[in-house]
């Protein structure tokens, strides 16, 4: 049996207010990545991203009872204040970029982070808060990059603590989270920096013979504080975690391909069981396809990867495993710039065929001059 598909309505209700939504020059979020919105795979109990979640609940519910309150369903479509001004990203942070983000309009965007709800949740009140959800990035193509995924964000709020009680609270939590999924492992906290942390801090643990990041922590900033209507003047303190959902999945279960969350193949989706965790067994794997495309760059500066990426996903969609720039080099007379990608096409449930990889390269080669004016075809 396949798995069951999330309630209508409310895909229904997400999918109507995206229309609904002004679009501007700022526009920029394909069909194919919209089509996404509210599908929910990770409340599917079955599925890879389910059993994480149930885990971690279940966790949470055993060592801290009713503290913490388990947030689901709140729509990605999120301000441009929520995802990024109130959580103290500088006006010229990289990620505000459409290099980066699926924008709708000036003001509205998918949200690139679950950190998107916090200010909002500790302003309704909250003190200990698991939030869920799908989030949207423009990224590379390839197995472990996928322009939706999903994450989980912890908050914690000691009235009356200090920034001590917190690190040590957020450290015995998460150190106890991690050996509750994987096992006891050797872990490590590496200094890091968050906009809306300090101090911040990624844990490490020792896997499968290798040191794996598997989250990102920090004492919440004074300034998220207040934005959420905590005063510090009083004592307060807080943590927060942010993990994503795929990432645990493709190491607990062995998934090697991202784009398999997704899949409703049941050589797939049989092989998973609710509250269970099992390794993945590949089943055959379809021959790969090849295809190099190369071209100058009129204005290098004006070329950003991503959005050749983005076309290419659009264009090729999940057939598209990987996007890999095999060339770079400097016309000796011009002095332009050239780059080749190779694309490589593969399906995870059939083979494909020459004509219609042919096709789908032809329409990318078509595609290529309007998408990216500044850049000439070889």
């Amino acid at each position: 049996m396949g798995w069951r598909p999330m309630s209508s309505s409310t895909r229904d209700q997400i999918q109507n207010e995206i229309r609904s939504l002004p679009k501007d020059a700022q526009y920029n979020a394909p069909a194919a990545v919209l089509d996404k919105v509210g599908r929910n795979i990770y409340q599917i109990p079955s599925h890879p991203l389910g059993i994480i979640r149930s885990k971690i609940f279940g966790h949470f519910r055993q060592h801290y009872g009713e503290t913490f309150e388990f947030v689901e369903g709140l729509s990605p479509i999120v301000s441009v204040s929520q995802n990024f001004d109130v959580l103290n990203f500088e006006a010229n942070h990289p990620g505000r970029s459409p290099i980066d983000t699926y924008y709708f309009n000036s003001q509205q965007l998918l949200r690139t982070h679950t950190s998107a709800h916090q200010v909002d949740l500790l302003r309704s009140g909250k003190e200990a808060f698991l939030c869920v959800g799908d989030v949207y990035r423009r990224d590379t193509v390839d197995a472990t990059h996928y322009p939706v995924f999903h994450q989980m964000e912890g908050v914690r709020v000691f009235p009356g603590g200090n920034d001590l009680d917190s690190e040590r609270d957020l450290k015995q939590c998460l150190e106890m989270l991690v050996d509750d999924i994987f096992g006891k492992v050797e872990k490590r906290w590496i200094d890091a920096y968050f906009p809306f942390t300090h101090p911040s801090w990624e844990l490490e643990i020792f896997y499968q013979n290798e040191w794996l990041e598997v989250l990102g922590c920090g004492v919440v900033h004074p300034a998220i504080m207040e934005a959420g209507g905590v005063s510090i003047e009083k004592g307060n303190s807080a943590w927060a975690f942010g993990l994503g959902l795929e990432r645990l999945a493709m190491v607990l279960f062995g998934i090697p391909d991202i784009r398999l969350f997704w899949t409703e193949d049941e050589r797939f989706t049989s092989q998973f069981k609710e509250d269970t965790i099992t390794t993945f067994k590949p089943f055959s794997k379809h021959p790969a396809c090849y295809k190099d495309i190369a071209f100058f760059l009129e204005d290098e500066h004006s070329f950003a990867e991503n959005d050749f990426h983005e076309l290419v996903r659009t264009i090729g969609g999940d057939l598209v495993e990987s996007v890999t720039l095999v060339d770079n080099f400097v016309h000796p007379t011009t002095q332009k710039k050239s780059l080749c990608y190779r694309i490589n096409y593969r399906s995870m449930s059939r083979n494909l065929t020459n004509e219609e990889i042919d096709r789908l390269q032809q329409a990318v080669r078509a595609a290529l001059p309007t998408a990216l004016p500044h850049v000439t075809l070889r």
